[in-house]
């Protein structure tokens, strides 16, 4: 038995699937710990994971026999989200269903008209709402609903979106994902064994192709150093990890937090390497050298093009010296180097993305990703060219990899688009002295040139 079930559907298209990796559902957890903590009891069940099935998940459901029941949705996995509510409340008419993510948020409204057994949308950031929606719908009912901030809802044959939902401003109030919740340990996210952990939300800037600043607000909101360090102490001490995964997408926004962050793991004594993510204008050589004696072991740089023109059409606010230098800083560090690349951005010529191809070889990271870009629902991009009617709204196409932009408007090759994916990671992965540094990703890049094809 369980008041509240929360599933991760299963997803076969997302990154992870190429690369072989499995990581656990860091926003469900978050749910979890945060229901729990409010007394409610709570089943995780990940599809991603598992693979059971729509039949399978809906006996388990059944099961369980909450009064709530939770799915997350990806603008990829938005359609199979759906399905696990359409099959679960046929069996269950009476629980409350509802779904959350980023694609969910953008479109609410839209989600709830696409689906009549779905009751409930939780707007935005999930935790405190989700408690106020379980706790009203309890003791109330559907009736409660008009009262909990930040949730769009069917109310009877009408929709309603009520007020937002102000952001959580203590992130340290937040409890530590319930880990406990998932087979923890049946997770691939590295050969060593991996955790994730986000210690901070919210970003400055205003990437015209990113929705984060939209979702999480662009004031950086931070949780304490020694917060951060407590839950990495409690994955070294309880679950023996020794690999983390800082995730934010601004980790080292504030150069004295991430300082202290790294002070603290070294206080601690405590034996872990880590990665993070960084945009380039905010790496100096004193800082990473810092971070590296903590433990900083890799570290992802989002440098999208070789063209300064593609940048500030993307409206990123960085210039190309910045990222040769900070790929430089890192490598003289002996941190290695992962680096993102993007084609396909509205105005961009084939030339310039030959350019960015260019580049990418000639910053030589341990590891370059390229993509094609994909205006998700929410981002600026997404709104400029929905209302010109230039995206297709196929959303299992919403994978990176794909084509949903009607280039040939733009009077560009859809073919063209793709050809430049397959020639980037040609050129760059066809080095032996690549494959003599690297020989693990021989396989790795074999699945992504193919998957780049189909």
């Amino acid at each position: 038995m369980a008041d509240v079930v929360l599933i991760n559907p299963l997803d076969k298209t997302h990154v992870s699937e190429m690369l072989e990796l499995q990581a656990p559902p860091l926003n469900l957890m978050y749910l979890g710990a945060s229901l729990e903590k409010a007394s409610f009891s709570v089943k995780i069940l990940d599809d991603s994971l598992k693979e059971w099935g729509y039949n399978q998940v809906n006996k388990l459901v059944e099961k369980l026999n909450p009064f709530i029941v939770g799915v997350t949705a990806t603008t990829a996995t938005i359609k199979s989200s759906l399905e696990y509510i359409k099959s679960i409340k046929r069996l269950l008419p009476d629980v409350l269903t509802v779904i959350g993510g980023p694609h969910t948020t953008f479109l609410p409204i839209d989600t709830l008209k696409s689906l009549k057994e779905l009751d409930t949308v939780v707007i935005g950031e999930g935790e405190e709402t989700f408690i106020e929606l379980a706790e009203k719908y309890e003791k109330r009912g559907k009736e409660g609903l008009e009262e909990v901030k930040g949730i769009a809802y069917r109310n009877q044959s009408r929709i309603k979106v009520n007020e937002p939902r102000p952001f959580i401003q203590d992130l340290d109030s937040i409890p530590f994902p319930a880990r406990h919740l998932v087979p923890f340990k049946e997770y691939e996210t590295s050969k060593n064994g991996q955790a994730h952990i986000i210690t901070s939300r919210g970003c400055t800037y205003s990437c015209r192709y990113c929705s984060s600043s939209l979702i999480m607000g662009r004031r950086f909101r931070a949780r304490s150093p020694e917060n951060v360090v407590d839950e990495i102490e409690e994955l070294y001490d309880k679950y023996k990890i020794e690999e983390i995964g800082f995730i934010d997408d601004t980790f080292v926004l504030n150069k004295r937090r991430a300082l202290a962050i790294a002070d603290e793991i070294k206080e601690r004594s405590l034996d872990i390497t880590w990665s993070t993510s960084s945009r380039v204008n905010t790496i100096d050589k004193q800082l990473l050298s810092n971070l590296k004696s903590a433990g900083l072991q890799s570290i992802y740089y989002g440098i999208e093009s070789g063209s300064q023109r593609v940048l500030n059409l993307m409206n990123k606010k960085i210039t190309l010296r910045q990222s040769e230098d900070a790929v430089k800083i890192a490598k003289d560090l002996g941190i290695e180097v992962m680096a993102s690349f993007m084609f396909g951005y509205p105005g961009e010529t084939p030339a310039e993305m030959d350019k960015t191809i260019d580049f990418s070889i000639k910053l030589d990271p341990d590891y370059a990703q390229y993509s094609i870009l994909t205006p998700f629902p929410g981002t600026p991009i997404y709104q400029k060219l929905e209302k010109k009617g230039l995206i297709e709204k196929d959303w299992e196409k919403y994978t990176v990899l794909d084509l949903v932009i009607k280039y040939e408007r733009f009077g560009l090759s859809r073919k063209i688009v793709k050809r430049k994916l397959f020639e980037a990671y040609f050129k760059f992965y066809r080095r032996l002295s690549y494959y003599i540094k690297h020989p693990h990703m021989i396989k790795v890049v074999l699945k992504t040139v193919l998957k780049s094809l189909t």
